[in-house]
């Protein structure tokens, strides 16, 4: 048995493209505070047939904490905060070192990813993990959202990143999805 499982790993190896995302154990890792995100975390998952895990703040996040147009909302003091920390409950998951990808997924607030994200990235191990950043927002681009979760996290494989405006239609993130290899 074992020289029969050193023969697929050889086999495996010696085809290289052979193994492909489709074959990888993947993660989404999602922050949503308006359901968008959510959503497009849930059609990245059924595609690739992953897991998703949920980053739910300790202090949930009201529609009057939320509205940035507010100067003492509490994302704007969060905002204005450089020591700010939004903990979780939970920001580790089971078996993480079971996934090959892991999808980060969240909202772009004021040009980044939205600070609920940090938590995990921080205690987390991404080594040996391909990491996609997978961003949403009505208006702002994903900037360097994706470049700075990676330097927060400093493990990992971090791949570029997209945004999708909310609202996103399932077959341009499949489109997507298909164009990093992924196969259904």
């Amino acid at each position: 048995m074992r020289l029969l499982n050193k023969m697929i790993v050889f086999a495996a190896v010696a085809v290289g493209s052979a193994v492909t995302c489709a074959q990888a154990k993947s993660l989404v890792v999602y922050y949503s505070a308006t359901g968008y995100t959510k959503s497009v975390a849930n059609m990245i998952a059924a595609y690739v047939k992953g897991d998703t895990f949920e980053l739910v703040p300790a202090v949930p996040y009201s529609s009057d904490d939320l509205d940035y147009n507010k100067s003492d909302s509490r994302v704007s003091k969060e905002h204005n905060d450089p020591n700010r920390e939004v903990k979780l409950v939970k920001n580790s998951v089971e078996n993480f070192n079971a996934y090959d990808t892991v999808f980060v997924a969240y909202p772009i607030w004021w040009g980044i990813a939205a600070w609920p994200v940090d938590d995990f990235v921080k205690h987390n191990d991404f080594t040996g993990k391909k990491v996609i950043p997978v961003a949403t927002s009505f208006s702002s681009p994903l900037g360097q959202s994706g470049e700075l979760l990676a330097s927060m996290a400093k493990t990992g494989d971090w791949q570029k990143g997209i945004r999708f405006s909310s609202g996103v239609d399932e077959k341009t993130v499949t489109d997507w999805l298909q164009s990093l290899n992924f196969k259904q």
